[in-house]
């Protein structure tokens, strides 16, 4: 969302509490916890309702479904600086915009640390507390060699916070690293572990020199030493009794460094979208299905038992190396771009039951949605992180001859003015 929508929703005259975090307003991460819960909801729904609406297509309700407002994070990934002789852990903020100058900056950031996170699991900022403390305690070589500084820390925890990873971001210029480097980060992981159990992996991830463009996009880490488990497994209770474990539970592979949702709590009513039709309360079936930006294989697991085969597609390491060890014979993992396999599909007259896409934040853009258009899936489901992405995109399909029969909005990011969208198309 804009800044400028931003200011919009922060300054309403909806009914407001007390926000649930010290560090509300400086930190800039949580916009919306000046707010109660089910106004955030009202807020949310309204301004997708608006965006939408500007494209003049006939849309149906938007249900809602809301979420645990606090602890519902399973990642966070914290900047790390040394405030008083003492390392810290906490967010970049931008310095406040002038009236006169809404547009969003990339420079000016100030360091604040923080002492909680209130919509991350508690054991995230618990095990960031007694790392820190372990590295102050004996900081070589972490905070004394000026040519090898700490970054940032990204954790990241099972749905019920019984396994955690995390990766420490490091800043050299240096080609090779400190000879004792090895030895040193095995010897803290080892000894963080006596004080959380939980722990089961670590990496070190090596960035360059920073710069004023610094951007988690734009940076690509080299692998470091690592300890442990390079990823755990993320298991949680499948939609309506679906099942891969013996006990009822969903499993998934998830590497250290691969994208997963990060909603702890509402995973279980994501995949019921996709995988059954709420509003007959049936499973979608069929011979073929494609899940596009597959990522691990969230949507693909869901859909497996309920058709022939399952082609899922994904790029990014390492997520499709977890999505192709996914142990299941109706799944057919394919690592290429969106595009370029919808190009190639297009030649090859594939015509699948379903399509499910999950796209980035600057959506699938027309040449994708102009293909599917082509394929012409009886149903397709788009699931959208951007409302301001997703209006042109289904301008685009419902120009194809798609309908949007179903309209979601899953409060994936509670307190913050984040949108998830799910959008069911028929033809």
């Amino acid at each position: 969302m804009n800044s400028i929508a931003q200011q919009r929703i922060t300054d309403t005259e909806e009914p407001a509490t007390v926000p649930p975090c010290p560090h509300f307003g400086p930190c800039g991460g949580c916009q919306l916890q000046n707010l109660a819960y089910p106004a955030q909801l009202e807020l949310k729904s309204t301004r997708l309702r608006a965006l939408l609406d500007a494209t003049r297509l006939t849309l149906p309700e938007l249900q809602l479904h809301a979420s645990p407002p606090l602890g519902y994070r399973n990642r966070i990934r914290l900047t790390l600086a040394e405030t008083a002789g003492q390392l810290r852990a906490g967010y970049l903020t931008a310095a406040p915009l002038e009236p006169s100058n809404l547009e969003p900056r990339t420079s000016n950031l100030a360091f604040l640390p923080i002492t909680q996170c209130p919509i991350a699991a508690p054991i995230l900022w618990r095990v960031t507390e007694s790392l820190l403390a372990l590295i102050h305690a004996d900081p070589i070589p972490w905070l004394r060699n000026p040519h090898f500084k700490l970054d940032q820390l990204e954790l990241f925890t099972a749905a019920d916070e019984s396994a955690l990873q995390f990766t420490l971001y490091v800043r050299t210029a240096a080609k090779t690293l400190p000879a004792k480097l090895d030895a040193s980060f095995t010897a803290l992981c080892e000894t963080l572990r006596t004080h959380a159990p939980e722990v089961t992996g670590a990496g070190i991830a090596i960035l360059p020199i920073a710069s004023s463009q610094r951007s988690r996009r734009t940076e690509l880490a080299r692998t470091g030493p690592t300890w442990g488990a390079p990823g755990l497994t993320y298991s949680f209770a499948g939609p309506n009794g679906q099942r891969s474990t013996g006990d009822g539970q969903l499993s998934f592979w998830v590497p250290r460094a691969a994208f997963f949702q990060v909603n702890r709590f509402l995973l279980p009513e994501l995949l019921a979208l996709v995988a059954r039709d709420p509003a007959i309360a049936a499973a979608r079936t069929g011979g073929l299905a494609w899940d596009l930006y597959a990522g691990v294989g969230l949507f693909t697991r869901a859909l497996a038992p309920h058709f022939a085969r399952v082609t899922a597609v994904e790029i990014a390491e390492p997520s499709f190396t977890a999505l192709a060890s996914t142990k299941l014979p109706s799944v057919h993992a394919v690592k290429a771009t969106t595009l370029d396999f919808l190009r190639a599909a297009v030649v090859d007259r594939d015509r699948p039951d379903l399509i499910v896409l999950d796209p980035p934040r600057t959506g699938a853009g027309p040449e994708v949605c102009g293909l599917l258009g082509r394929i012409a899936a009886p149903t397709l489901i788009y699931v959208s992180c951007s409302p301001e992405t997703l209006p042109a995109d289904l301008t685009t399909l419902a120009a194809s001859g798609y309908t949007v029969a179903q309209l979601h909005l899953l409060d994936l990011f509670p307190q913050t003015t984040h949108i998830e969208t799910v959008a069911v198309l028929t033809r």
